[in-house]
């Protein structure tokens, strides 16, 4: 039989838990999907948390509930009698790639993007300055950000990048309590956001309205949040309708939804719509953050600087050029969400350190035979869940491939589990299984139950592992 470990994406896989992008479960993949299937083959999955669901559980924003109904389907594929669950082994600490090579015909690595991006710029490092990743993880439960406690004690706060999570991270900021304490957003922060004092949340991006990271679905959620106020330039907007006439539709249809928002408010009820609004949010484009200033005493952001730039070219393209403007934003609160990124996890495995990704052909790391990637870690962070998902299909594929061309020789056994549990336990790791997941996940639903909510996380993994007797 093929024994494979696997990753938090598709079969033939293994993940190390990061939030940040290319780690959701995903079925075993279909005949449709990868156009082969292998009857035989066994599916180990490692996990450095004791929970599963990747970015699902850390990533998804705790009100798009019903994007987290795929978990049903992950579930079900975690219960196949061909598929296991080893959570709380972190690969390349409690157990190396080379060892996982040994036990198995076939590794996957799906382990996302565990990094971000940093501004690069003086005063990141100031109080009142986070980065998006933990930010997210902060309001999602993942516990390495369970003690962030940002300070929300400002009234303007500035989201320096136009993706979905900038989105995500002002909805969060401006929406009403009520739809909050309907959701799985953790305790602590709910506690937090219901004692924040900001109302005003600009997104600052280098480019233009042309070249916004963000979808559609994302961006008319953020208009329609109740008890807010969008405020967009129409100046940034002249032409653009013209501009995308050729575009393709997603691109079309996001450009003019900003257009008819920027548009629609006549410039003298502006005041009026302010004064009755309490909260509004804004898109402030063609900006370079250049500098996070302090407040008299060093300690703490009150604004930034930025640099104004130009475009030079077309679409999503186009370069952001300085000007050698600036303007200065005030500010009590900065989020940083520029990109995330991968990090290397064994000597072992090669590492592209400036693109961010381990090399590879169609998920088959280069020059290492039966050693393979999927996600961000494989591509770079970009895309959304159904694009990982299809990448997953592409490297299960080339799986399937290796295994029906030869390249995979299974006429030698291999032990799996059985060989990287008896190094487990020589080391004193005990993994956690789905069945004590399952006991994890019964304790938070009828937490969240107690409390109205679908359920309340637990964040600290200690407690976890309490829970279920380890």
């Amino acid at each position: 039989q093929l024994r494979v470990p696997s990753g938090s994406w598709h079969i033939l896989a293994w993940c190390v838990h990061q939030h940040g992008g290319g780690c959701v479960w995903c079925p075993l993949p279909s005949k449709a999907a990868t156009r082969s299937h292998h009857d035989l083959a066994q599916v180990d999955i490692y996990e450095k948390l004791p929970v599963p669901f990747g970015l699902v559980r850390f990533g998804v924003a705790p009100d798009h509930p019903e994007v987290k109904n795929v978990i049903n389907t992950f579930t079900h594929t975690a219960r196949s009698d061909r598929c296991a669950y080893y959570g709380n082994v972190t690969v390349g600490r409690d157990v190396t790639v080379g060892e996982l090579q040994q036990a198995y015909h076939a590794v996957v690595l799906s382990y996302g993007a565990e990094d971000n991006r940093v501004l690069g710029i003086p005063g990141e490092n100031l109080s009142g300055v986070y980065s998006a990743r933990a930010f997210v993880g902060w309001y999602n439960g993942l516990p390495e950000n369970r003690d962030l406690k940002p300070d929300l004690s400002c009234e303007t706060a500035l989201i320096v990048g136009h993706g979905n999570v900038a989105l995500d991270i002002a909805r969060i900021l401006l929406s009403p309590l009520d739809f909050l304490r309907k959701t799985d957003i953790t305790d602590c922060s709910l506690a937090a956001l219901a004692c924040s004092k900001v109302k005003r949340v600009w997104l600052a991006g280098r480019r233009g309205p042309l070249q916004v990271a963000f979808t559609i679905k994302e961006l008319r959620e953020m208009i329609n949040l109740p008890g807010t106020q969008p405020v967009l330039n129409p100046a940034d907007f002249t032409g653009l309708e013209n501009a995308v006439k050729d575009a393709p539709r997603p691109r079309k249809r996001l450009t003019e939804l900003m257009v008819k928002t920027a548009l629609e408010k006549p410039r003298e009820k502006a005041a009026m719509v302010q004064a009755a609004i309490p909260r509004l949010w804004g898109l402030k484009f063609q900006r370079s953050p250049q500098e996070v200033l302090p407040t008299p005493d060093g300690t703490r952001v009150r604004g930034v600087r930025m640099a104004l730039t130009r475009l030079e070219g077309l679409g999503e393209s186009a370069k952001a050029v300085p000007t050698g403007d600036v303007e200065e934003l005030e500010c009590g609160l900065v989020l940083s969400s520029i990109g995330y990124r991968s990090l290397p996890l064994d000597p072992a495995v090669p590492f592209d350190t400036q693109h961010g990704v381990i090399p590879n052909s169609s998920g088959r790391v280069m020059g290492v035979p039966g050693l393979y990637c999927s996600g961000w870690v494989k591509r770079g962070p970009v895309g959304v869940i159904i694009t990982t998902m299809n990448d997953s299909f592409d490297t299960a594929q080339s799986v399937l491939e290796d295994l029906q061309g030869g390249v995979l020789d299974v006429s030698v056994s291999r032990e799996g589990f059985g060989a990287v549990g008896s190094i487990l336990h020589s080391r004193g790791i005990r993994p956690v299984s789905f069945s004590d997941w399952e006991k994890i996940d019964a304790a938070e639903v009828a937490r969240g139950k107690a409390a109205g909510k679908p359920r309340e996380k637990i964040v600290d993994p200690q407690e976890m592992l309490q829970l279920i007797g380890h």
